[in-house]
Parts: C-alpha cells; structure tokens; sequence
C-alpha cells in the first residue's frame, strides 16, 4: 500500500533552502520516493493559503518513508529545510484499488 508525504512550505531563507533542494531528489530515490507534485503557485479553492510551494512524494510502503525520513542521509538535508521554511507536513496511507 502506497503512502503519500505531503508538505506545505514557506521559504523564508532561500539560499539556505536551496541547499535542501540540491540534495532531495537524490536521496527520496534511494528510499523508492516519487515525487508526484512541485506547485509553488497552487490554486486555492477553499480557505487561505500561507505557503509558497506544495510537495506530494510518494513512496511504495510505511516501511519505506520510515527508513527514508529516518535516514541520516535526510536527517542531514532536512535540517536546511527546517531552518529556511515554516514546513507543515503530513502523512497519508493510500487507498488499496
């Protein structure tokens, strides 16, 4: 069962956020993540938006995310997110179809 890790971000610091970036993509791929969504202006049909970009990243299993996000190779990374962005993120179990 796949699981989706959605992110909601509002980068404050932009060079430091950068240096997440750089190395993001390569390490979700060793961990089977997918990214499924990068929208920096996403549209609003509900509510209010404080964010500048959304980020849909799936992964194949629970087990999966948890080995990845767990990482030291993310742990790494994640402290330049954390420190450049107000991040909300959540994660959610897809459905079996």
């Amino acid at each position: 069962m796949a699981y989706y890790f959605l992110a909601q971000i509002k980068v404050n610091d932009p060079d430091t956020y950068q240096k997440y970036i750089n190395g993001a993509r390569e390490v979700f791929s060793r961990y089977n993540g997918q990214y499924l969504a990068v929208d920096e202006k996403p549209q609003i049909l509900e509510g209010s938006w404080n964010y500048t970009k959304s980020v849909i990243i799936r992964f194949p299993s629970e087990e999966d995310f948890k080995m990845w996000y767990t990482s030291s190779e993310y742990q790494e990374l994640l402290r330049f997110r954390l420190s450049a962005a107000q991040c909300d993120t959540i994660l959610v179990k897809g459905l079996d179809v």
